[in-house]
């Protein structure tokens, strides 16, 4: 299938598909349509992807895309995949991808029935908005599932990214999606929690932010080389229970919410320097202060 040639619809342009509608048409694919609800929201999108036709939902031209991206929300990806079914197009030699990192291709089988091959692509980055997902999307990891035709589409729209495609369990993608909430949107509340108990500490505010960028980056750089085991520091590894005691009972004091976040981190860390943390974490918060 040529790309350049071959209309490429987006449906549903948040930031991910406008992210990845501007950067596909630099790279020389034909972006056709672009759909949303409101034609104002696809007329907005569409000054920012540089290309394509505003169109709502319901415009009959959907149905006539050679390719359609759905980057609609993710509770909206199968009704929306329906309601394309529903007109009663003949949907064979047509692929359909999604961008949900969470759910199979299969949801939207309803379109498969049709004749349409069906997959999924999904960047594992976050991409707050379109502007940082143009930087963040060129040269990051993609998993691409689903039926042959549309596997091998996805993973020629990645490689124009200069991006790694790789294979994924569709009946598994939830705990992929899990691992990357895990590493990204987590991380952001751990950082924020970390920059509140510095600045309780008396850290300078304009100094914390910068500091845990600064050590937090180290250790993502130490993951890189030596892997979790070789790159885990800090108290609980040395068996240091003092340290841990007098960190339990400032955070009781002074910010008691992140007691619980502490204690479980605290039974990950062991389990990863290869402890047994039950009876250690009973004893540490049987024994109290310090």
């Amino acid at each position: 299938m040529d790309l350049a040639k071959r209309g490429v619809a987006i449906v549903g342009p948040g930031r991910l598909g406008q992210a990845l509608g501007r950067l596909l048409a630099q790279a020389g694919v034909a972006i056709d349509l672009v759909a949303a609800r409101k034609v104002s929201r696809a007329r907005q999108a569409v000054r920012f992807i540089g290309a394509g036709t505003p169109v709502a939902l319901d415009d009959p031209r959907l149905s006539r895309a050679g390719v359609i991206l759905l980057t609609t929300a993710d509770a909206a990806i199968e009704p929306v995949a329906r309601a394309l079914a529903a007109r009663g197009a003949d949907w064979r030699g047509k692929v359909v991808l999604h961008t949900c990192g969470s759910l199979p291709s299969s949801v939207l089988e309803s379109l498969a029935r049709r004749g349409a091959a069906i997959g999924s692509m999904h960047p594992f980055q976050p991409i707050p908005d379109p502007s940082t997902g143009i930087q963040n999307l060129p040269g990051c990891y993609w998993a691409v599932e689903g039926a042959a035709p549309a596997r091998a589409l996805g993973e020629r729209m990645v490689r124009l990214l200069d991006g790694t495609p790789f294979p994924i369990r569709p009946t598994r993608k939830a705990l992929y999606h899990a691992s990357g909430i895990m590493v990204c949107p987590a991380l952001l509340g751990l950082l924020s929690q970390s920059e509140r108990l510095l600045e309780l500490a008396g850290v300078p505010a304009k100094i914390a932010r910068p500091m845990l960028v600064r050590s937090v980056s180290q250790t993502v750089a130490n993951f890189a080389k030596l892997g979790a085991p070789r790159a885990l520091t800090g108290p609980a590894v040395r068996g240091d229970w003092q340290t841990v005691r007098r960190h339990l009972n400032a955070l009781r004091r002074y910010s008691p919410d992140v007691v619980p976040v502490y204690v479980e981190l605290l039974r990950a860390m062991l389990r990863l320097s290869g402890q047994r943390p039950g009876r250690i974490i009973e004893r540490v918060l049987r024994d109290g202060p310090a």
